[in-house]
């Protein structure tokens, strides 16, 4: 029963409301800013001279800040496909199995989220230049490697903390049940699991990728002068100046990071919450 709406519940509402438009505000308007400053026709961010777009064409001009963001862009898909297999894998192997060590495993696995990211770059430095040096004057892409597997060192227990998160709600009797009906255990992770864990896996995939595309720590200490990325370009751009140059490039990775965002969001419709029910799809 729909209960009535009156003076009293708008009473009630309005404070809710006054603090969720805040929030929206203290969150949105430094984007906003940085995009509507990105068609400033100055080359100041401090006083508004009319609009433009030719600091875009600039962007797009810039044949150092383009590699930069192909560089990122590589970086972020390898790291992301590496650590979902990963952290998929580990996630499974801690919910599943028990094992000498796994107290000691699973804590180990939240040190490259609670660990300073600055601590991070440092011993990855010191593991790149002292143990196993990486040769970054190597063609590309091969000359990214030491960043990429920075990335994926930390970014893979955000996938396993996620994905295990999910397989938490998951009900064993599904697996008892494809066991009857014949299943092999390729076939029961492959159709009872997978689908269970596939809202796990896409949630972890996009994080992984925003913390790649948008490490700067751990990427200014493993990078080297041929291996800029994207945050480092425009961390090297800032450093003289804020100019309507950085803020078209920062809006176009905004836009870029939205429209990956939307496009996960969509893959993680209604159609791929649900794992099939016991025996669906097990038999021929």
């Amino acid at each position: 029963m729909r209960s009535p709406t009156g003076p009293l519940d708008y009473l009630r509402r309005w404070p809710l409301q006054v603090w969720l438009a805040t929030t929206a505000v203290f969150l949105y308007a430094p984007l906003i800013t940085l995009m509507a400053f990105s068609f400033n026709d100055s080359k100041r961010n401090i006083v508004w001279r009319g609009f433009t777009l030719k600091y875009y064409a600039l962007t797009f001009a810039d044949a150092d800040l383009i590699q930069a963001f192909v560089n990122s862009l590589t970086i972020a898909l390898v790291s992301t496909v590496v650590s979902t297999i990963l952290g998929a894998m580990t996630a499974l192997l801690m919910w599943r199995f028990r094992f000498p060590g796994k107290a000691a495993l699973d804590g180990a696995l939240g040190l490259p989220i609670v660990v300073p990211e600055i601590c991070m770059g440092v011993a990855m430095l010191v593991f790149f230049t002292e143990i196993v040096p990486w040769p970054t004057e190597a063609p590309w892409p091969l000359n990214l490697g030491s960043i990429i597997i920075s990335h994926i060192s930390f970014s893979f227990s955000f996938v396993a903390v996620v994905v295990r998160g999910r397989l938490a709600s998951f009900d064993r009797s599904l697996e008892e049940a494809a066991r009857d009906l014949g299943a092999g255990e390729w076939r029961i992770f492959r159709e009872v699991l997978v689908p269970h864990m596939q809202p796990g896996l896409i949630a972890g995939a996009l994080l992984a990728f925003t913390l790649s595309l948008d490490d700067f720590v751990i990427t200014f200490f493993t990078s080297g002068p041929d291996t800029t990325t994207f945050p480092i370009k425009v961390y090297s751009m800032v450093r003289f100046s804020v100019t309507p140059e950085v803020n078209a490039a920062s809006t176009l990775l905004i836009i870029t990071t939205v429209a990956l965002t939307a496009l996960a969001l969509w893959l993680q419709g209604p159609g791929v919450t649900q794992a099939p029910q016991a025996g669906e799809g097990l038999l021929p």
